[in-house]
């Protein structure tokens, strides 16, 4: 398996993919067919799935598949998406006749896009942490700062359009990707979602499918990745420094925990001594599913509290490492301590302190603030207005 693997990245490998590619892309493109992917493949998720059953209920004309990473392909399956395994050779058929490509990230840079291709990137979120050509040292496995910029660059290129969630994500788009096609300033299709009726219903039901306590109160943990944290290229680790034993002792009887590591993060962790407070679903699909279930994030410096605040929930930032993340490792767009839509802590007990006194009125216009900032355009017509634009089509 190893030999394998190692095969497909050869760059020989690549560049008869390339050749193949560039010629299967000079037959007669399928002009009804739109190729998905979301996070290089591994899951059913995030902007692209917001339009891809967009599409699939209006215009059934279409023929629409996922690209996907073999190792993930049960998800598909069980839910009985049409897709195609990710490298196939009936993906480099079907990717290379397309009329559309829909991803949130980036397509391998030796993949060439016919001129018959529409490419739209949707990205997957606002930006708190610097992004690209605005960082200044890249400290990833497996590359450095001029080949990663460089890479980016060339990928960029491809794009036919991008979409922003607000106008501050625009113009740090055109700066942190050096693009200058066409933005289309929408608000997130995946967001529509946190917008529809009865939430409190979505919520229980959600639950129950899940196995969910619905007497206790729940708080989702997601945090993000460290560039500098991992075991080899593309696999990356996380330390954990939530203290689940002193959450369960003090919160315990009042609420339940939802996991949700970053989809780089190649760690798995041993819960099994938390079982019934700690529920691991850093697996799982969708996250906007874990915030409609949940009734408070704690989060560092993802770009998943820009979505959650969409829902006027509780946030907790939980930032233990902020002066090495923000001034050593990636950097941050803003202060984060002063615009922050929630309490900024650094240990477990400051977390208790935070939950135990999460009815104050300390944050609110902070929060009311930031929601008018960042969250202004989302009010569940963003797929409609993505699709409009990109496939001039209409109900």
């Amino acid at each position: 398996m190893n030999l394998v693997r190692k095969l497909k990245k050869h760059p020989i490998i690549h560049l008869i993919y390339k050749w193949l590619f560039i010629f299967v892309g000079k037959l007669p493109v399928n002009k009804n067919l739109i190729i998905f992917e979301s996070f290089l493949g591994k899951q059913y998720s995030c902007n692209p799935r917001a339009i891809y059953e967009y599409i699939e209920a209006h215009h059934p004309e279409f023929e629409l598949y996922w690209s996907v990473d073999p190792h993930y392909i049960k998800e598909f399956q069980d839910e009985n998406i049409p897709y195609i395994k990710r490298f196939s050779v009936s993906w480099l058929f079907m990717l290379a006749r397309a009329r559309y490509w829909v991803t949130n990230s980036r397509m391998p840079v030796w993949i060439p896009k016919p001129k018959h291709t529409t490419y739209l990137q949707t990205w997957h979120g606002t930006p708190l942490k610097k992004l690209a050509f605005d960082l200044d040292e890249i400290q990833m496995a497996g590359t450095d700062t001029a080949k990663y910029k460089k890479e980016f660059y060339i990928e960029s290129r491809n794009w036919d359009y991008l979409i922003s969630p607000n106008q501050y994500s625009t113009e740090i788009f055109k700066s942190a990707f050096k693009y200058d096609k066409e933005m289309i300033e929408s608000g997130y299709p995946r967001n529509d979602i946190l917008h529809a009726n009865n939430l409190e219903n979505v919520s229980n039901d959600l639950k129950m499918k899940y196995n969910i306590p619905l007497d206790k109160k729940v708080i989702l943990y997601a945090p993000t990745w460290r560039d500098n944290q991992f075991h080899a290229v593309g696999k990356y680790k996380f330390d954990m420094q939530l203290d689940l034993q002193k959450l369960r002792e003090a919160i315990g009887d009042e609420y339940v925990i939802i996991l949700r590591m970053h989809y780089l993060v190649a760690e798995n962790f041993d819960l099994s001594s938390f079982e019934g407070f700690v529920y691991d679903f850093s697996l799982h699909g969708d996250i906007r599913e874990l915030y409609l279930m949940s009734d408070l994030l704690i989060t560092d410096y993802s770009s998943v509290f820009f979505d959650f605040a969409n829902l006027r929930r509780p946030i907790i930032f939980f930032v233990y490492d902020i002066d090495s993340y923000r001034d050593d490792l990636r950097g941050f767009y803003f202060d984060l301590q002063e615009k922050a839509p929630g309490p900024l802590v650094k240990t477990t007990d400051e977390i208790i302190d935070a939950i135990n006194s999460i009815n104050d009125s300390e944050h609110r216009p902070s929060y009311e603030a930031f929601y008018q900032d960042f969250c202004y355009l989302e009010d569940s017509q963003s797929t409609r207005r993505v699709v409009e634009k990109v496939f001039r089509l209409k109900e």
